[in-house]
């Protein structure tokens, strides 16, 4: 009898021993399994309010009813570009505005052709008041906003402007035939003093006034044979960059030139010059001759 119960009662013992070690690990298990749901669930939770609080802040981001397009007609300018695209997203986010910057960088070997660029792009942009040199109050070259339906209305902007300037002030011309009024922004905290970074002198952005050919007659007149449809060019790449946090879009574009509309996309300084006069009316009764004129 005393064996017999001895090994009851040992086996009692281990038994209670047993039950007494699953109900730990039990015990010892349940709030790690807890907690690991617990933080999974919040995990999770987190991510679909930073989602939900992500989708409301971009659709908070952006009221502007309309999408607005920055054309910038471009070409060796990079040390302006690094300080233009950071200002201008600073400038536009604070204003909720939907928009995205295209430079119009020009890779062919001709003269630089703003106007082309522009109509490339297909959206122009600025105020006189407002602008270092230029204060004249038909002035609507540098910075202009305009309506897809109004630029298409009055064919874009000529294409015959190779080199420095004039093409705005027939750009204006356009738009007062078409009886499109020019406004002008109202209580600007800037001036002419410190609007724009204009840097253009003899020995670092040099402006290409060079004048050639019959360019000057041409080029003082409204034009009513070129624009927005038909520009001659090819688009020979499209590039995504950033610029600091600014999303840029690059358009590698290569004009087109009609030399026998527009020789004077390739000048060189001889034929600017005093002294070239003459060479300069020998080329053009040179090409009057080939030409059949």
């Amino acid at each position: 009898m005393e064996v017999i119960w001895k090994s009851i009662k040992f086996k009692y013992i281990f038994a209670c021993i047993l039950i007494t070690f699953l109900i730990s690990c039990l015990i010892s298990i349940a709030p790690i399994s807890i907690d690991e749901c617990k933080c999974e669930l919040a995990t999770q939770q987190s991510q679909y309010n930073n989602h939900r609080q992500q989708n409301n802040a971009d659709k908070n981001h952006k009221k502007s009813l309309h999408r607005l397009a920055i054309l910038v007609p471009f070409r060796d300018r990079f040390e302006e570009l690094l300080i233009f695209a950071p200002h201008m997203k600073k400038f536009l986010d604070k204003q909720n505005i939907d928009y995205h910057i295209f430079i119009l960088n020009q890779i062919d070997r001709f003269r630089f052709n703003r106007a082309s660029l522009i109509n490339v792009g297909f959206l122009h942009v600025s105020s006189p008041e407002l602008h270092p040199r230029y204060h004249y109050p038909t002035f609507v070259g540098g910075i202009l906003l305009i309506k897809r339906e109004h630029f298409v209305q009055v064919n874009g902007m000529s294409n015959k402007y190779w080199g420095w300037g004039l093409e705005d002030d027939e750009f204006y011309v356009r738009l007062k035939e078409a009886g499109l009024i020019v406004t002008r922004p109202q209580n600007v905290s800037t001036g002419t003093h410190n609007t724009f970074k204009h840097i253009h002198d003899r020995n670092h952005r040099k402006r290409d006034m060079i004048k050639c050919y019959n360019q000057r007659e041409v080029t003082r007149k409204r034009d009513r044979q070129t624009g927005l449809n038909n520009v001659s060019y090819k688009l020979l790449s499209t590039i995504k960059m950033t610029i600091g946090d600014s999303p840029l879009t690059v358009l590698n574009i290569s004009l087109m030139c009609d030399k026998l509309s527009t020789p004077w996309c390739e000048c060189d300084k001889v034929m600017g010059s005093k002294d070239g006069k003459s060479k300069e009316k020998k080329k053009v009764n040179n090409n009057k001759s080939a030409t059949g004129l």
